[in-house]
């Protein structure tokens, strides 16, 4: 890849070792990208993740693997981008047990052309996971509204369609925000749900 097509990456990097931690925050800024957050206390991370919104996260394998992995995590419930695992060698357990905490990919460490091309493929199928996730839930709320279409109104799912349809046509807005509309009406409408009873108060015991 070309030097000037690179894009200019905000990276969060963390590791419980703090000499590798700094060695990796060279080959990341030696690639032309901004080291926004170095961390090595699982306790710190969530915080900065939340604050620095990075474009990617990296995070390094240490003396321990439950240190990284809880890293990790702290990582993945606070970001909005994908966390890649950085290995020096095969861990097939390791990168198993990561995958269930959420991170995105995994690296098996080389030299800084190789970790950018890791990158941006990472970034490029994490973009197409989030347009797949979002397909998804266009179509779960149109089948959604669907539903509560043809329940008021005693009509079959293409009738359905066909209001959805016209309905934006007539007011030039998208089908799915039309449907989303819908949705929402038709929730604010539901009754509250009825509070639970607390248990009847038993006899004596015998």
């Amino acid at each position: 890849m070309a030097e000037d097509t690179i894009p200019h990456l905000r990276v969060l990097i963390a590791n419980e070792k703090r000499e590798r931690l700094e060695l990796l925050a060279q080959v990341v800024a030696g690639l032309g990208h901004e080291v926004i957050a170095r961390e090595i206390y699982v306790r710190e991370v969530g915080a900065v993740t939340a604050r620095e919104r990075p474009d990617v996260a990296l995070v390094g394998l240490g003396l321990h693997s439950e240190h990284a992995l809880d890293l990790i995590t702290e990582i993945v419930r606070e970001a909005s981008c994908p966390v890649i695992a950085l290995l020096s060698a095969k861990d097939p357990a390791y990168v198993h047990e990561a995958a269930k905490r959420g991170v995105f990919a995994y690296i098996i460490e080389g030299g800084p052309e190789e970790l950018q091309s890791a990158i941006d493929i990472t970034l490029q199928r994490f973009a197409e996971y989030h347009s797949l996730q979002g397909a998804f839930g266009r179509r779960a709320t149109i089948e959604q509204a669907k539903g509560i279409l043809m329940n008021r109104y005693a009509v079959d799912a293409e009738r359905a369609f066909e209001m959805l349809r016209d309905h934006s046509r007539h007011n030039g807005h998208k089908l799915v925000d039309i449907a989303q509309a819908i949705v929402d009406s038709h929730l604010l409408l539901l009754p509250p749900a009825p509070a639970p009873q607390p248990p009847a108060a038993s006899g004596p015991g015998i």
